[in-house]
């Protein structure tokens, strides 16, 4: 990109990861939020496992996309800034809590879901809908959870606000 200095980037990659930041986490949100208990309060268990492989399948797409682009416009901010050391500062608690965040659905995203979690909830959703969609909403609201604390702390952190 011809005539763009290192700010233009740096604005560039923040803007970015904060695109990725809403897209994602807004995204869990609506899962946790609205997908999960909508889809518990169906009559029909079948239709309830299909339906939610069919959207969470789109959803997942997404999810992986923008914890990508996530993860590579935050590695170009701390390396532009040069502000590594922040992960041995306890006052920069929000880049801790950001990156776990992130390396747990990153791990989710690419390996464990793949691999065994959807076949895994597969089985469970068969076995007893109820019970396995129950573990299902109670493990996205504590990531949800987890995922708004680091939101609200890394805007606070970034703006100069110390907790």
């Amino acid at each position: 990109m011809a005539g763009m200095s290192d700010f233009d980037f740096f604005v560039l990659a923040r803007a970015l990861h904060v695109f990725g930041v809403v897209m994602w986490i807004g995204g869990v949100a609506f899962v946790t939020t609205v997908l999960i208990p909508s889809l518990r309060r169906m009559p029909n268990v079948a239709n309830r496992l299909d339906l939610f492989e069919q959207l969470e399948g789109r959803f997942s797409l997404q999810a992986k996309i923008t914890t990508v682009i996530t993860g590579a416009s935050g590695y170009y901010m701390l390396e532009v800034m040069n502000a590594w050391d922040r992960y041995l500062l306890p006052q920069f608690w929000w880049m801790h809590l950001m990156t776990f965040v992130w390396g747990i659905f990153t791990l989710v995203l690419f390996v464990l879901e793949p691999l065994v979690l959807h076949r895994w909830f597969h089985q469970q959703a068969k076995k007893d809908s109820e019970k396995a969609f129950v573990r299902l909403h109670r493990m996205h609201q504590v990531l949800l959870s987890l995922s708004l604390i680091a939101v609200v702390g890394a805007v606070a952190g970034a703006n100069g606000y110390q907790f």
